[in-house]
C-alpha cells in the first residue's frame, strides 16, 4: 500500500522568515560536503538535524554556496518521507498501516488521534506537541496495530487506548510547562 505524503496547506511564513534562522549554523555542514560528489542528500541531513526541518532559506543558501539547483533540492526533500519543509512537533506520532495494521482497525484509530488532536495526516498541532503522520510499516506487525511516539512503541491498540496514551503525554507536556 502507498502513503500519499500530505504537505500542509497554510505553512507559517514567519517559519521562513531570514531573522529567525540562523544561516551560518549550516556553515561547517557545506564546508564538509561542498565539494564532494553526492552531497545532496548529507547536505539535506545535515540541515534538518540542525533546525529540525529544512527551512526555506537553507535551501537558498545551499544553492548559493554549492552550486546544487532549487528544484533538484526541493524535488529529493518533497521524495523522502525523511525530510521536512516545516517544523515538527515535540512528539511525532507514527501510525502504522502496513497491511498488518490495516487488518487490525488502525485506520480508526488514526481517524480517533486526528479528531483528537484536530489534525489531518502530516499535521502539528497548534500548541507545537505532536505531529501525525501515517508511515507504511514500523516492522512491528506482530503488534498490530502500532503506534510509534518518539522512539517508544506501542501495540495491539484500540482508539481508546492511543487516545489515553495521547492525552497521558499532553498531560504530562502542560505539567513540565507550568513547572517552568
Amino acid at each position: 500500500m502507498r502513503i500519499k505524503r500530505i504537505l500542509p496547506e497554510n505553512i507559517d511564513q514567519a517559519a521562513f522568515t531570514a531573522e529567525e534562522t540562523d544561516l551560518t549554523l549550516m556553515d561547517p555542514l557545506i564546508d564538509k560536503y561542498k565539494n564532494k560528489k553526492g552531497n545532496l542528500i548529507p547536505l539535506l541531513q545535515g540541515t534538518q538535524a540542525i533546525y529540525g526541518y529544512i527551512p526555506h532559506e537553507a535551501f537558498l543558501k545551499l544553492n548559493r554556496e554549492t552550486g546544487l539547483e532549487l528544484n533538484e533540492m526541493y524535488g529529493v526533500a518533497t521524495f523522502y518521507a525523511q525530510f521536512r519543509l516545516t517544523p515538527a512537533g515535540k512528539h511525532i506520532i507514527k501510525m502504522c498501516h502496513g497491511t498488518a495494521c490495516h487488518v487490525q482497525g488502525v485506520t480508526a484509530i488514526t481517524d480517533e488521534l486526528s479528531d483528537l488532536l484536530d489534525v489531518k495526516d502530516g499535521e502539528t498541532t497548534d500548541d507545537g506537541i505532536f505531529t501525525l503522520e501515517t508511515v507504511a510499516c514500523l516492522g512491528c506487525c506482530s503488534l498490530a496495530p502500532v503506534m510509534m511516539i518518539g522512539e517508544e512503541t506501542y501495540g495491539k491498540l484500540t482508539p481508546r487506548e492511543a487516545a489515553k496514551i495521547v492525552r497521558e503525554i499532553r498531560r504530562n507536556e502542560k505539567l513540565t510547562e507550568s513547572e517552568d
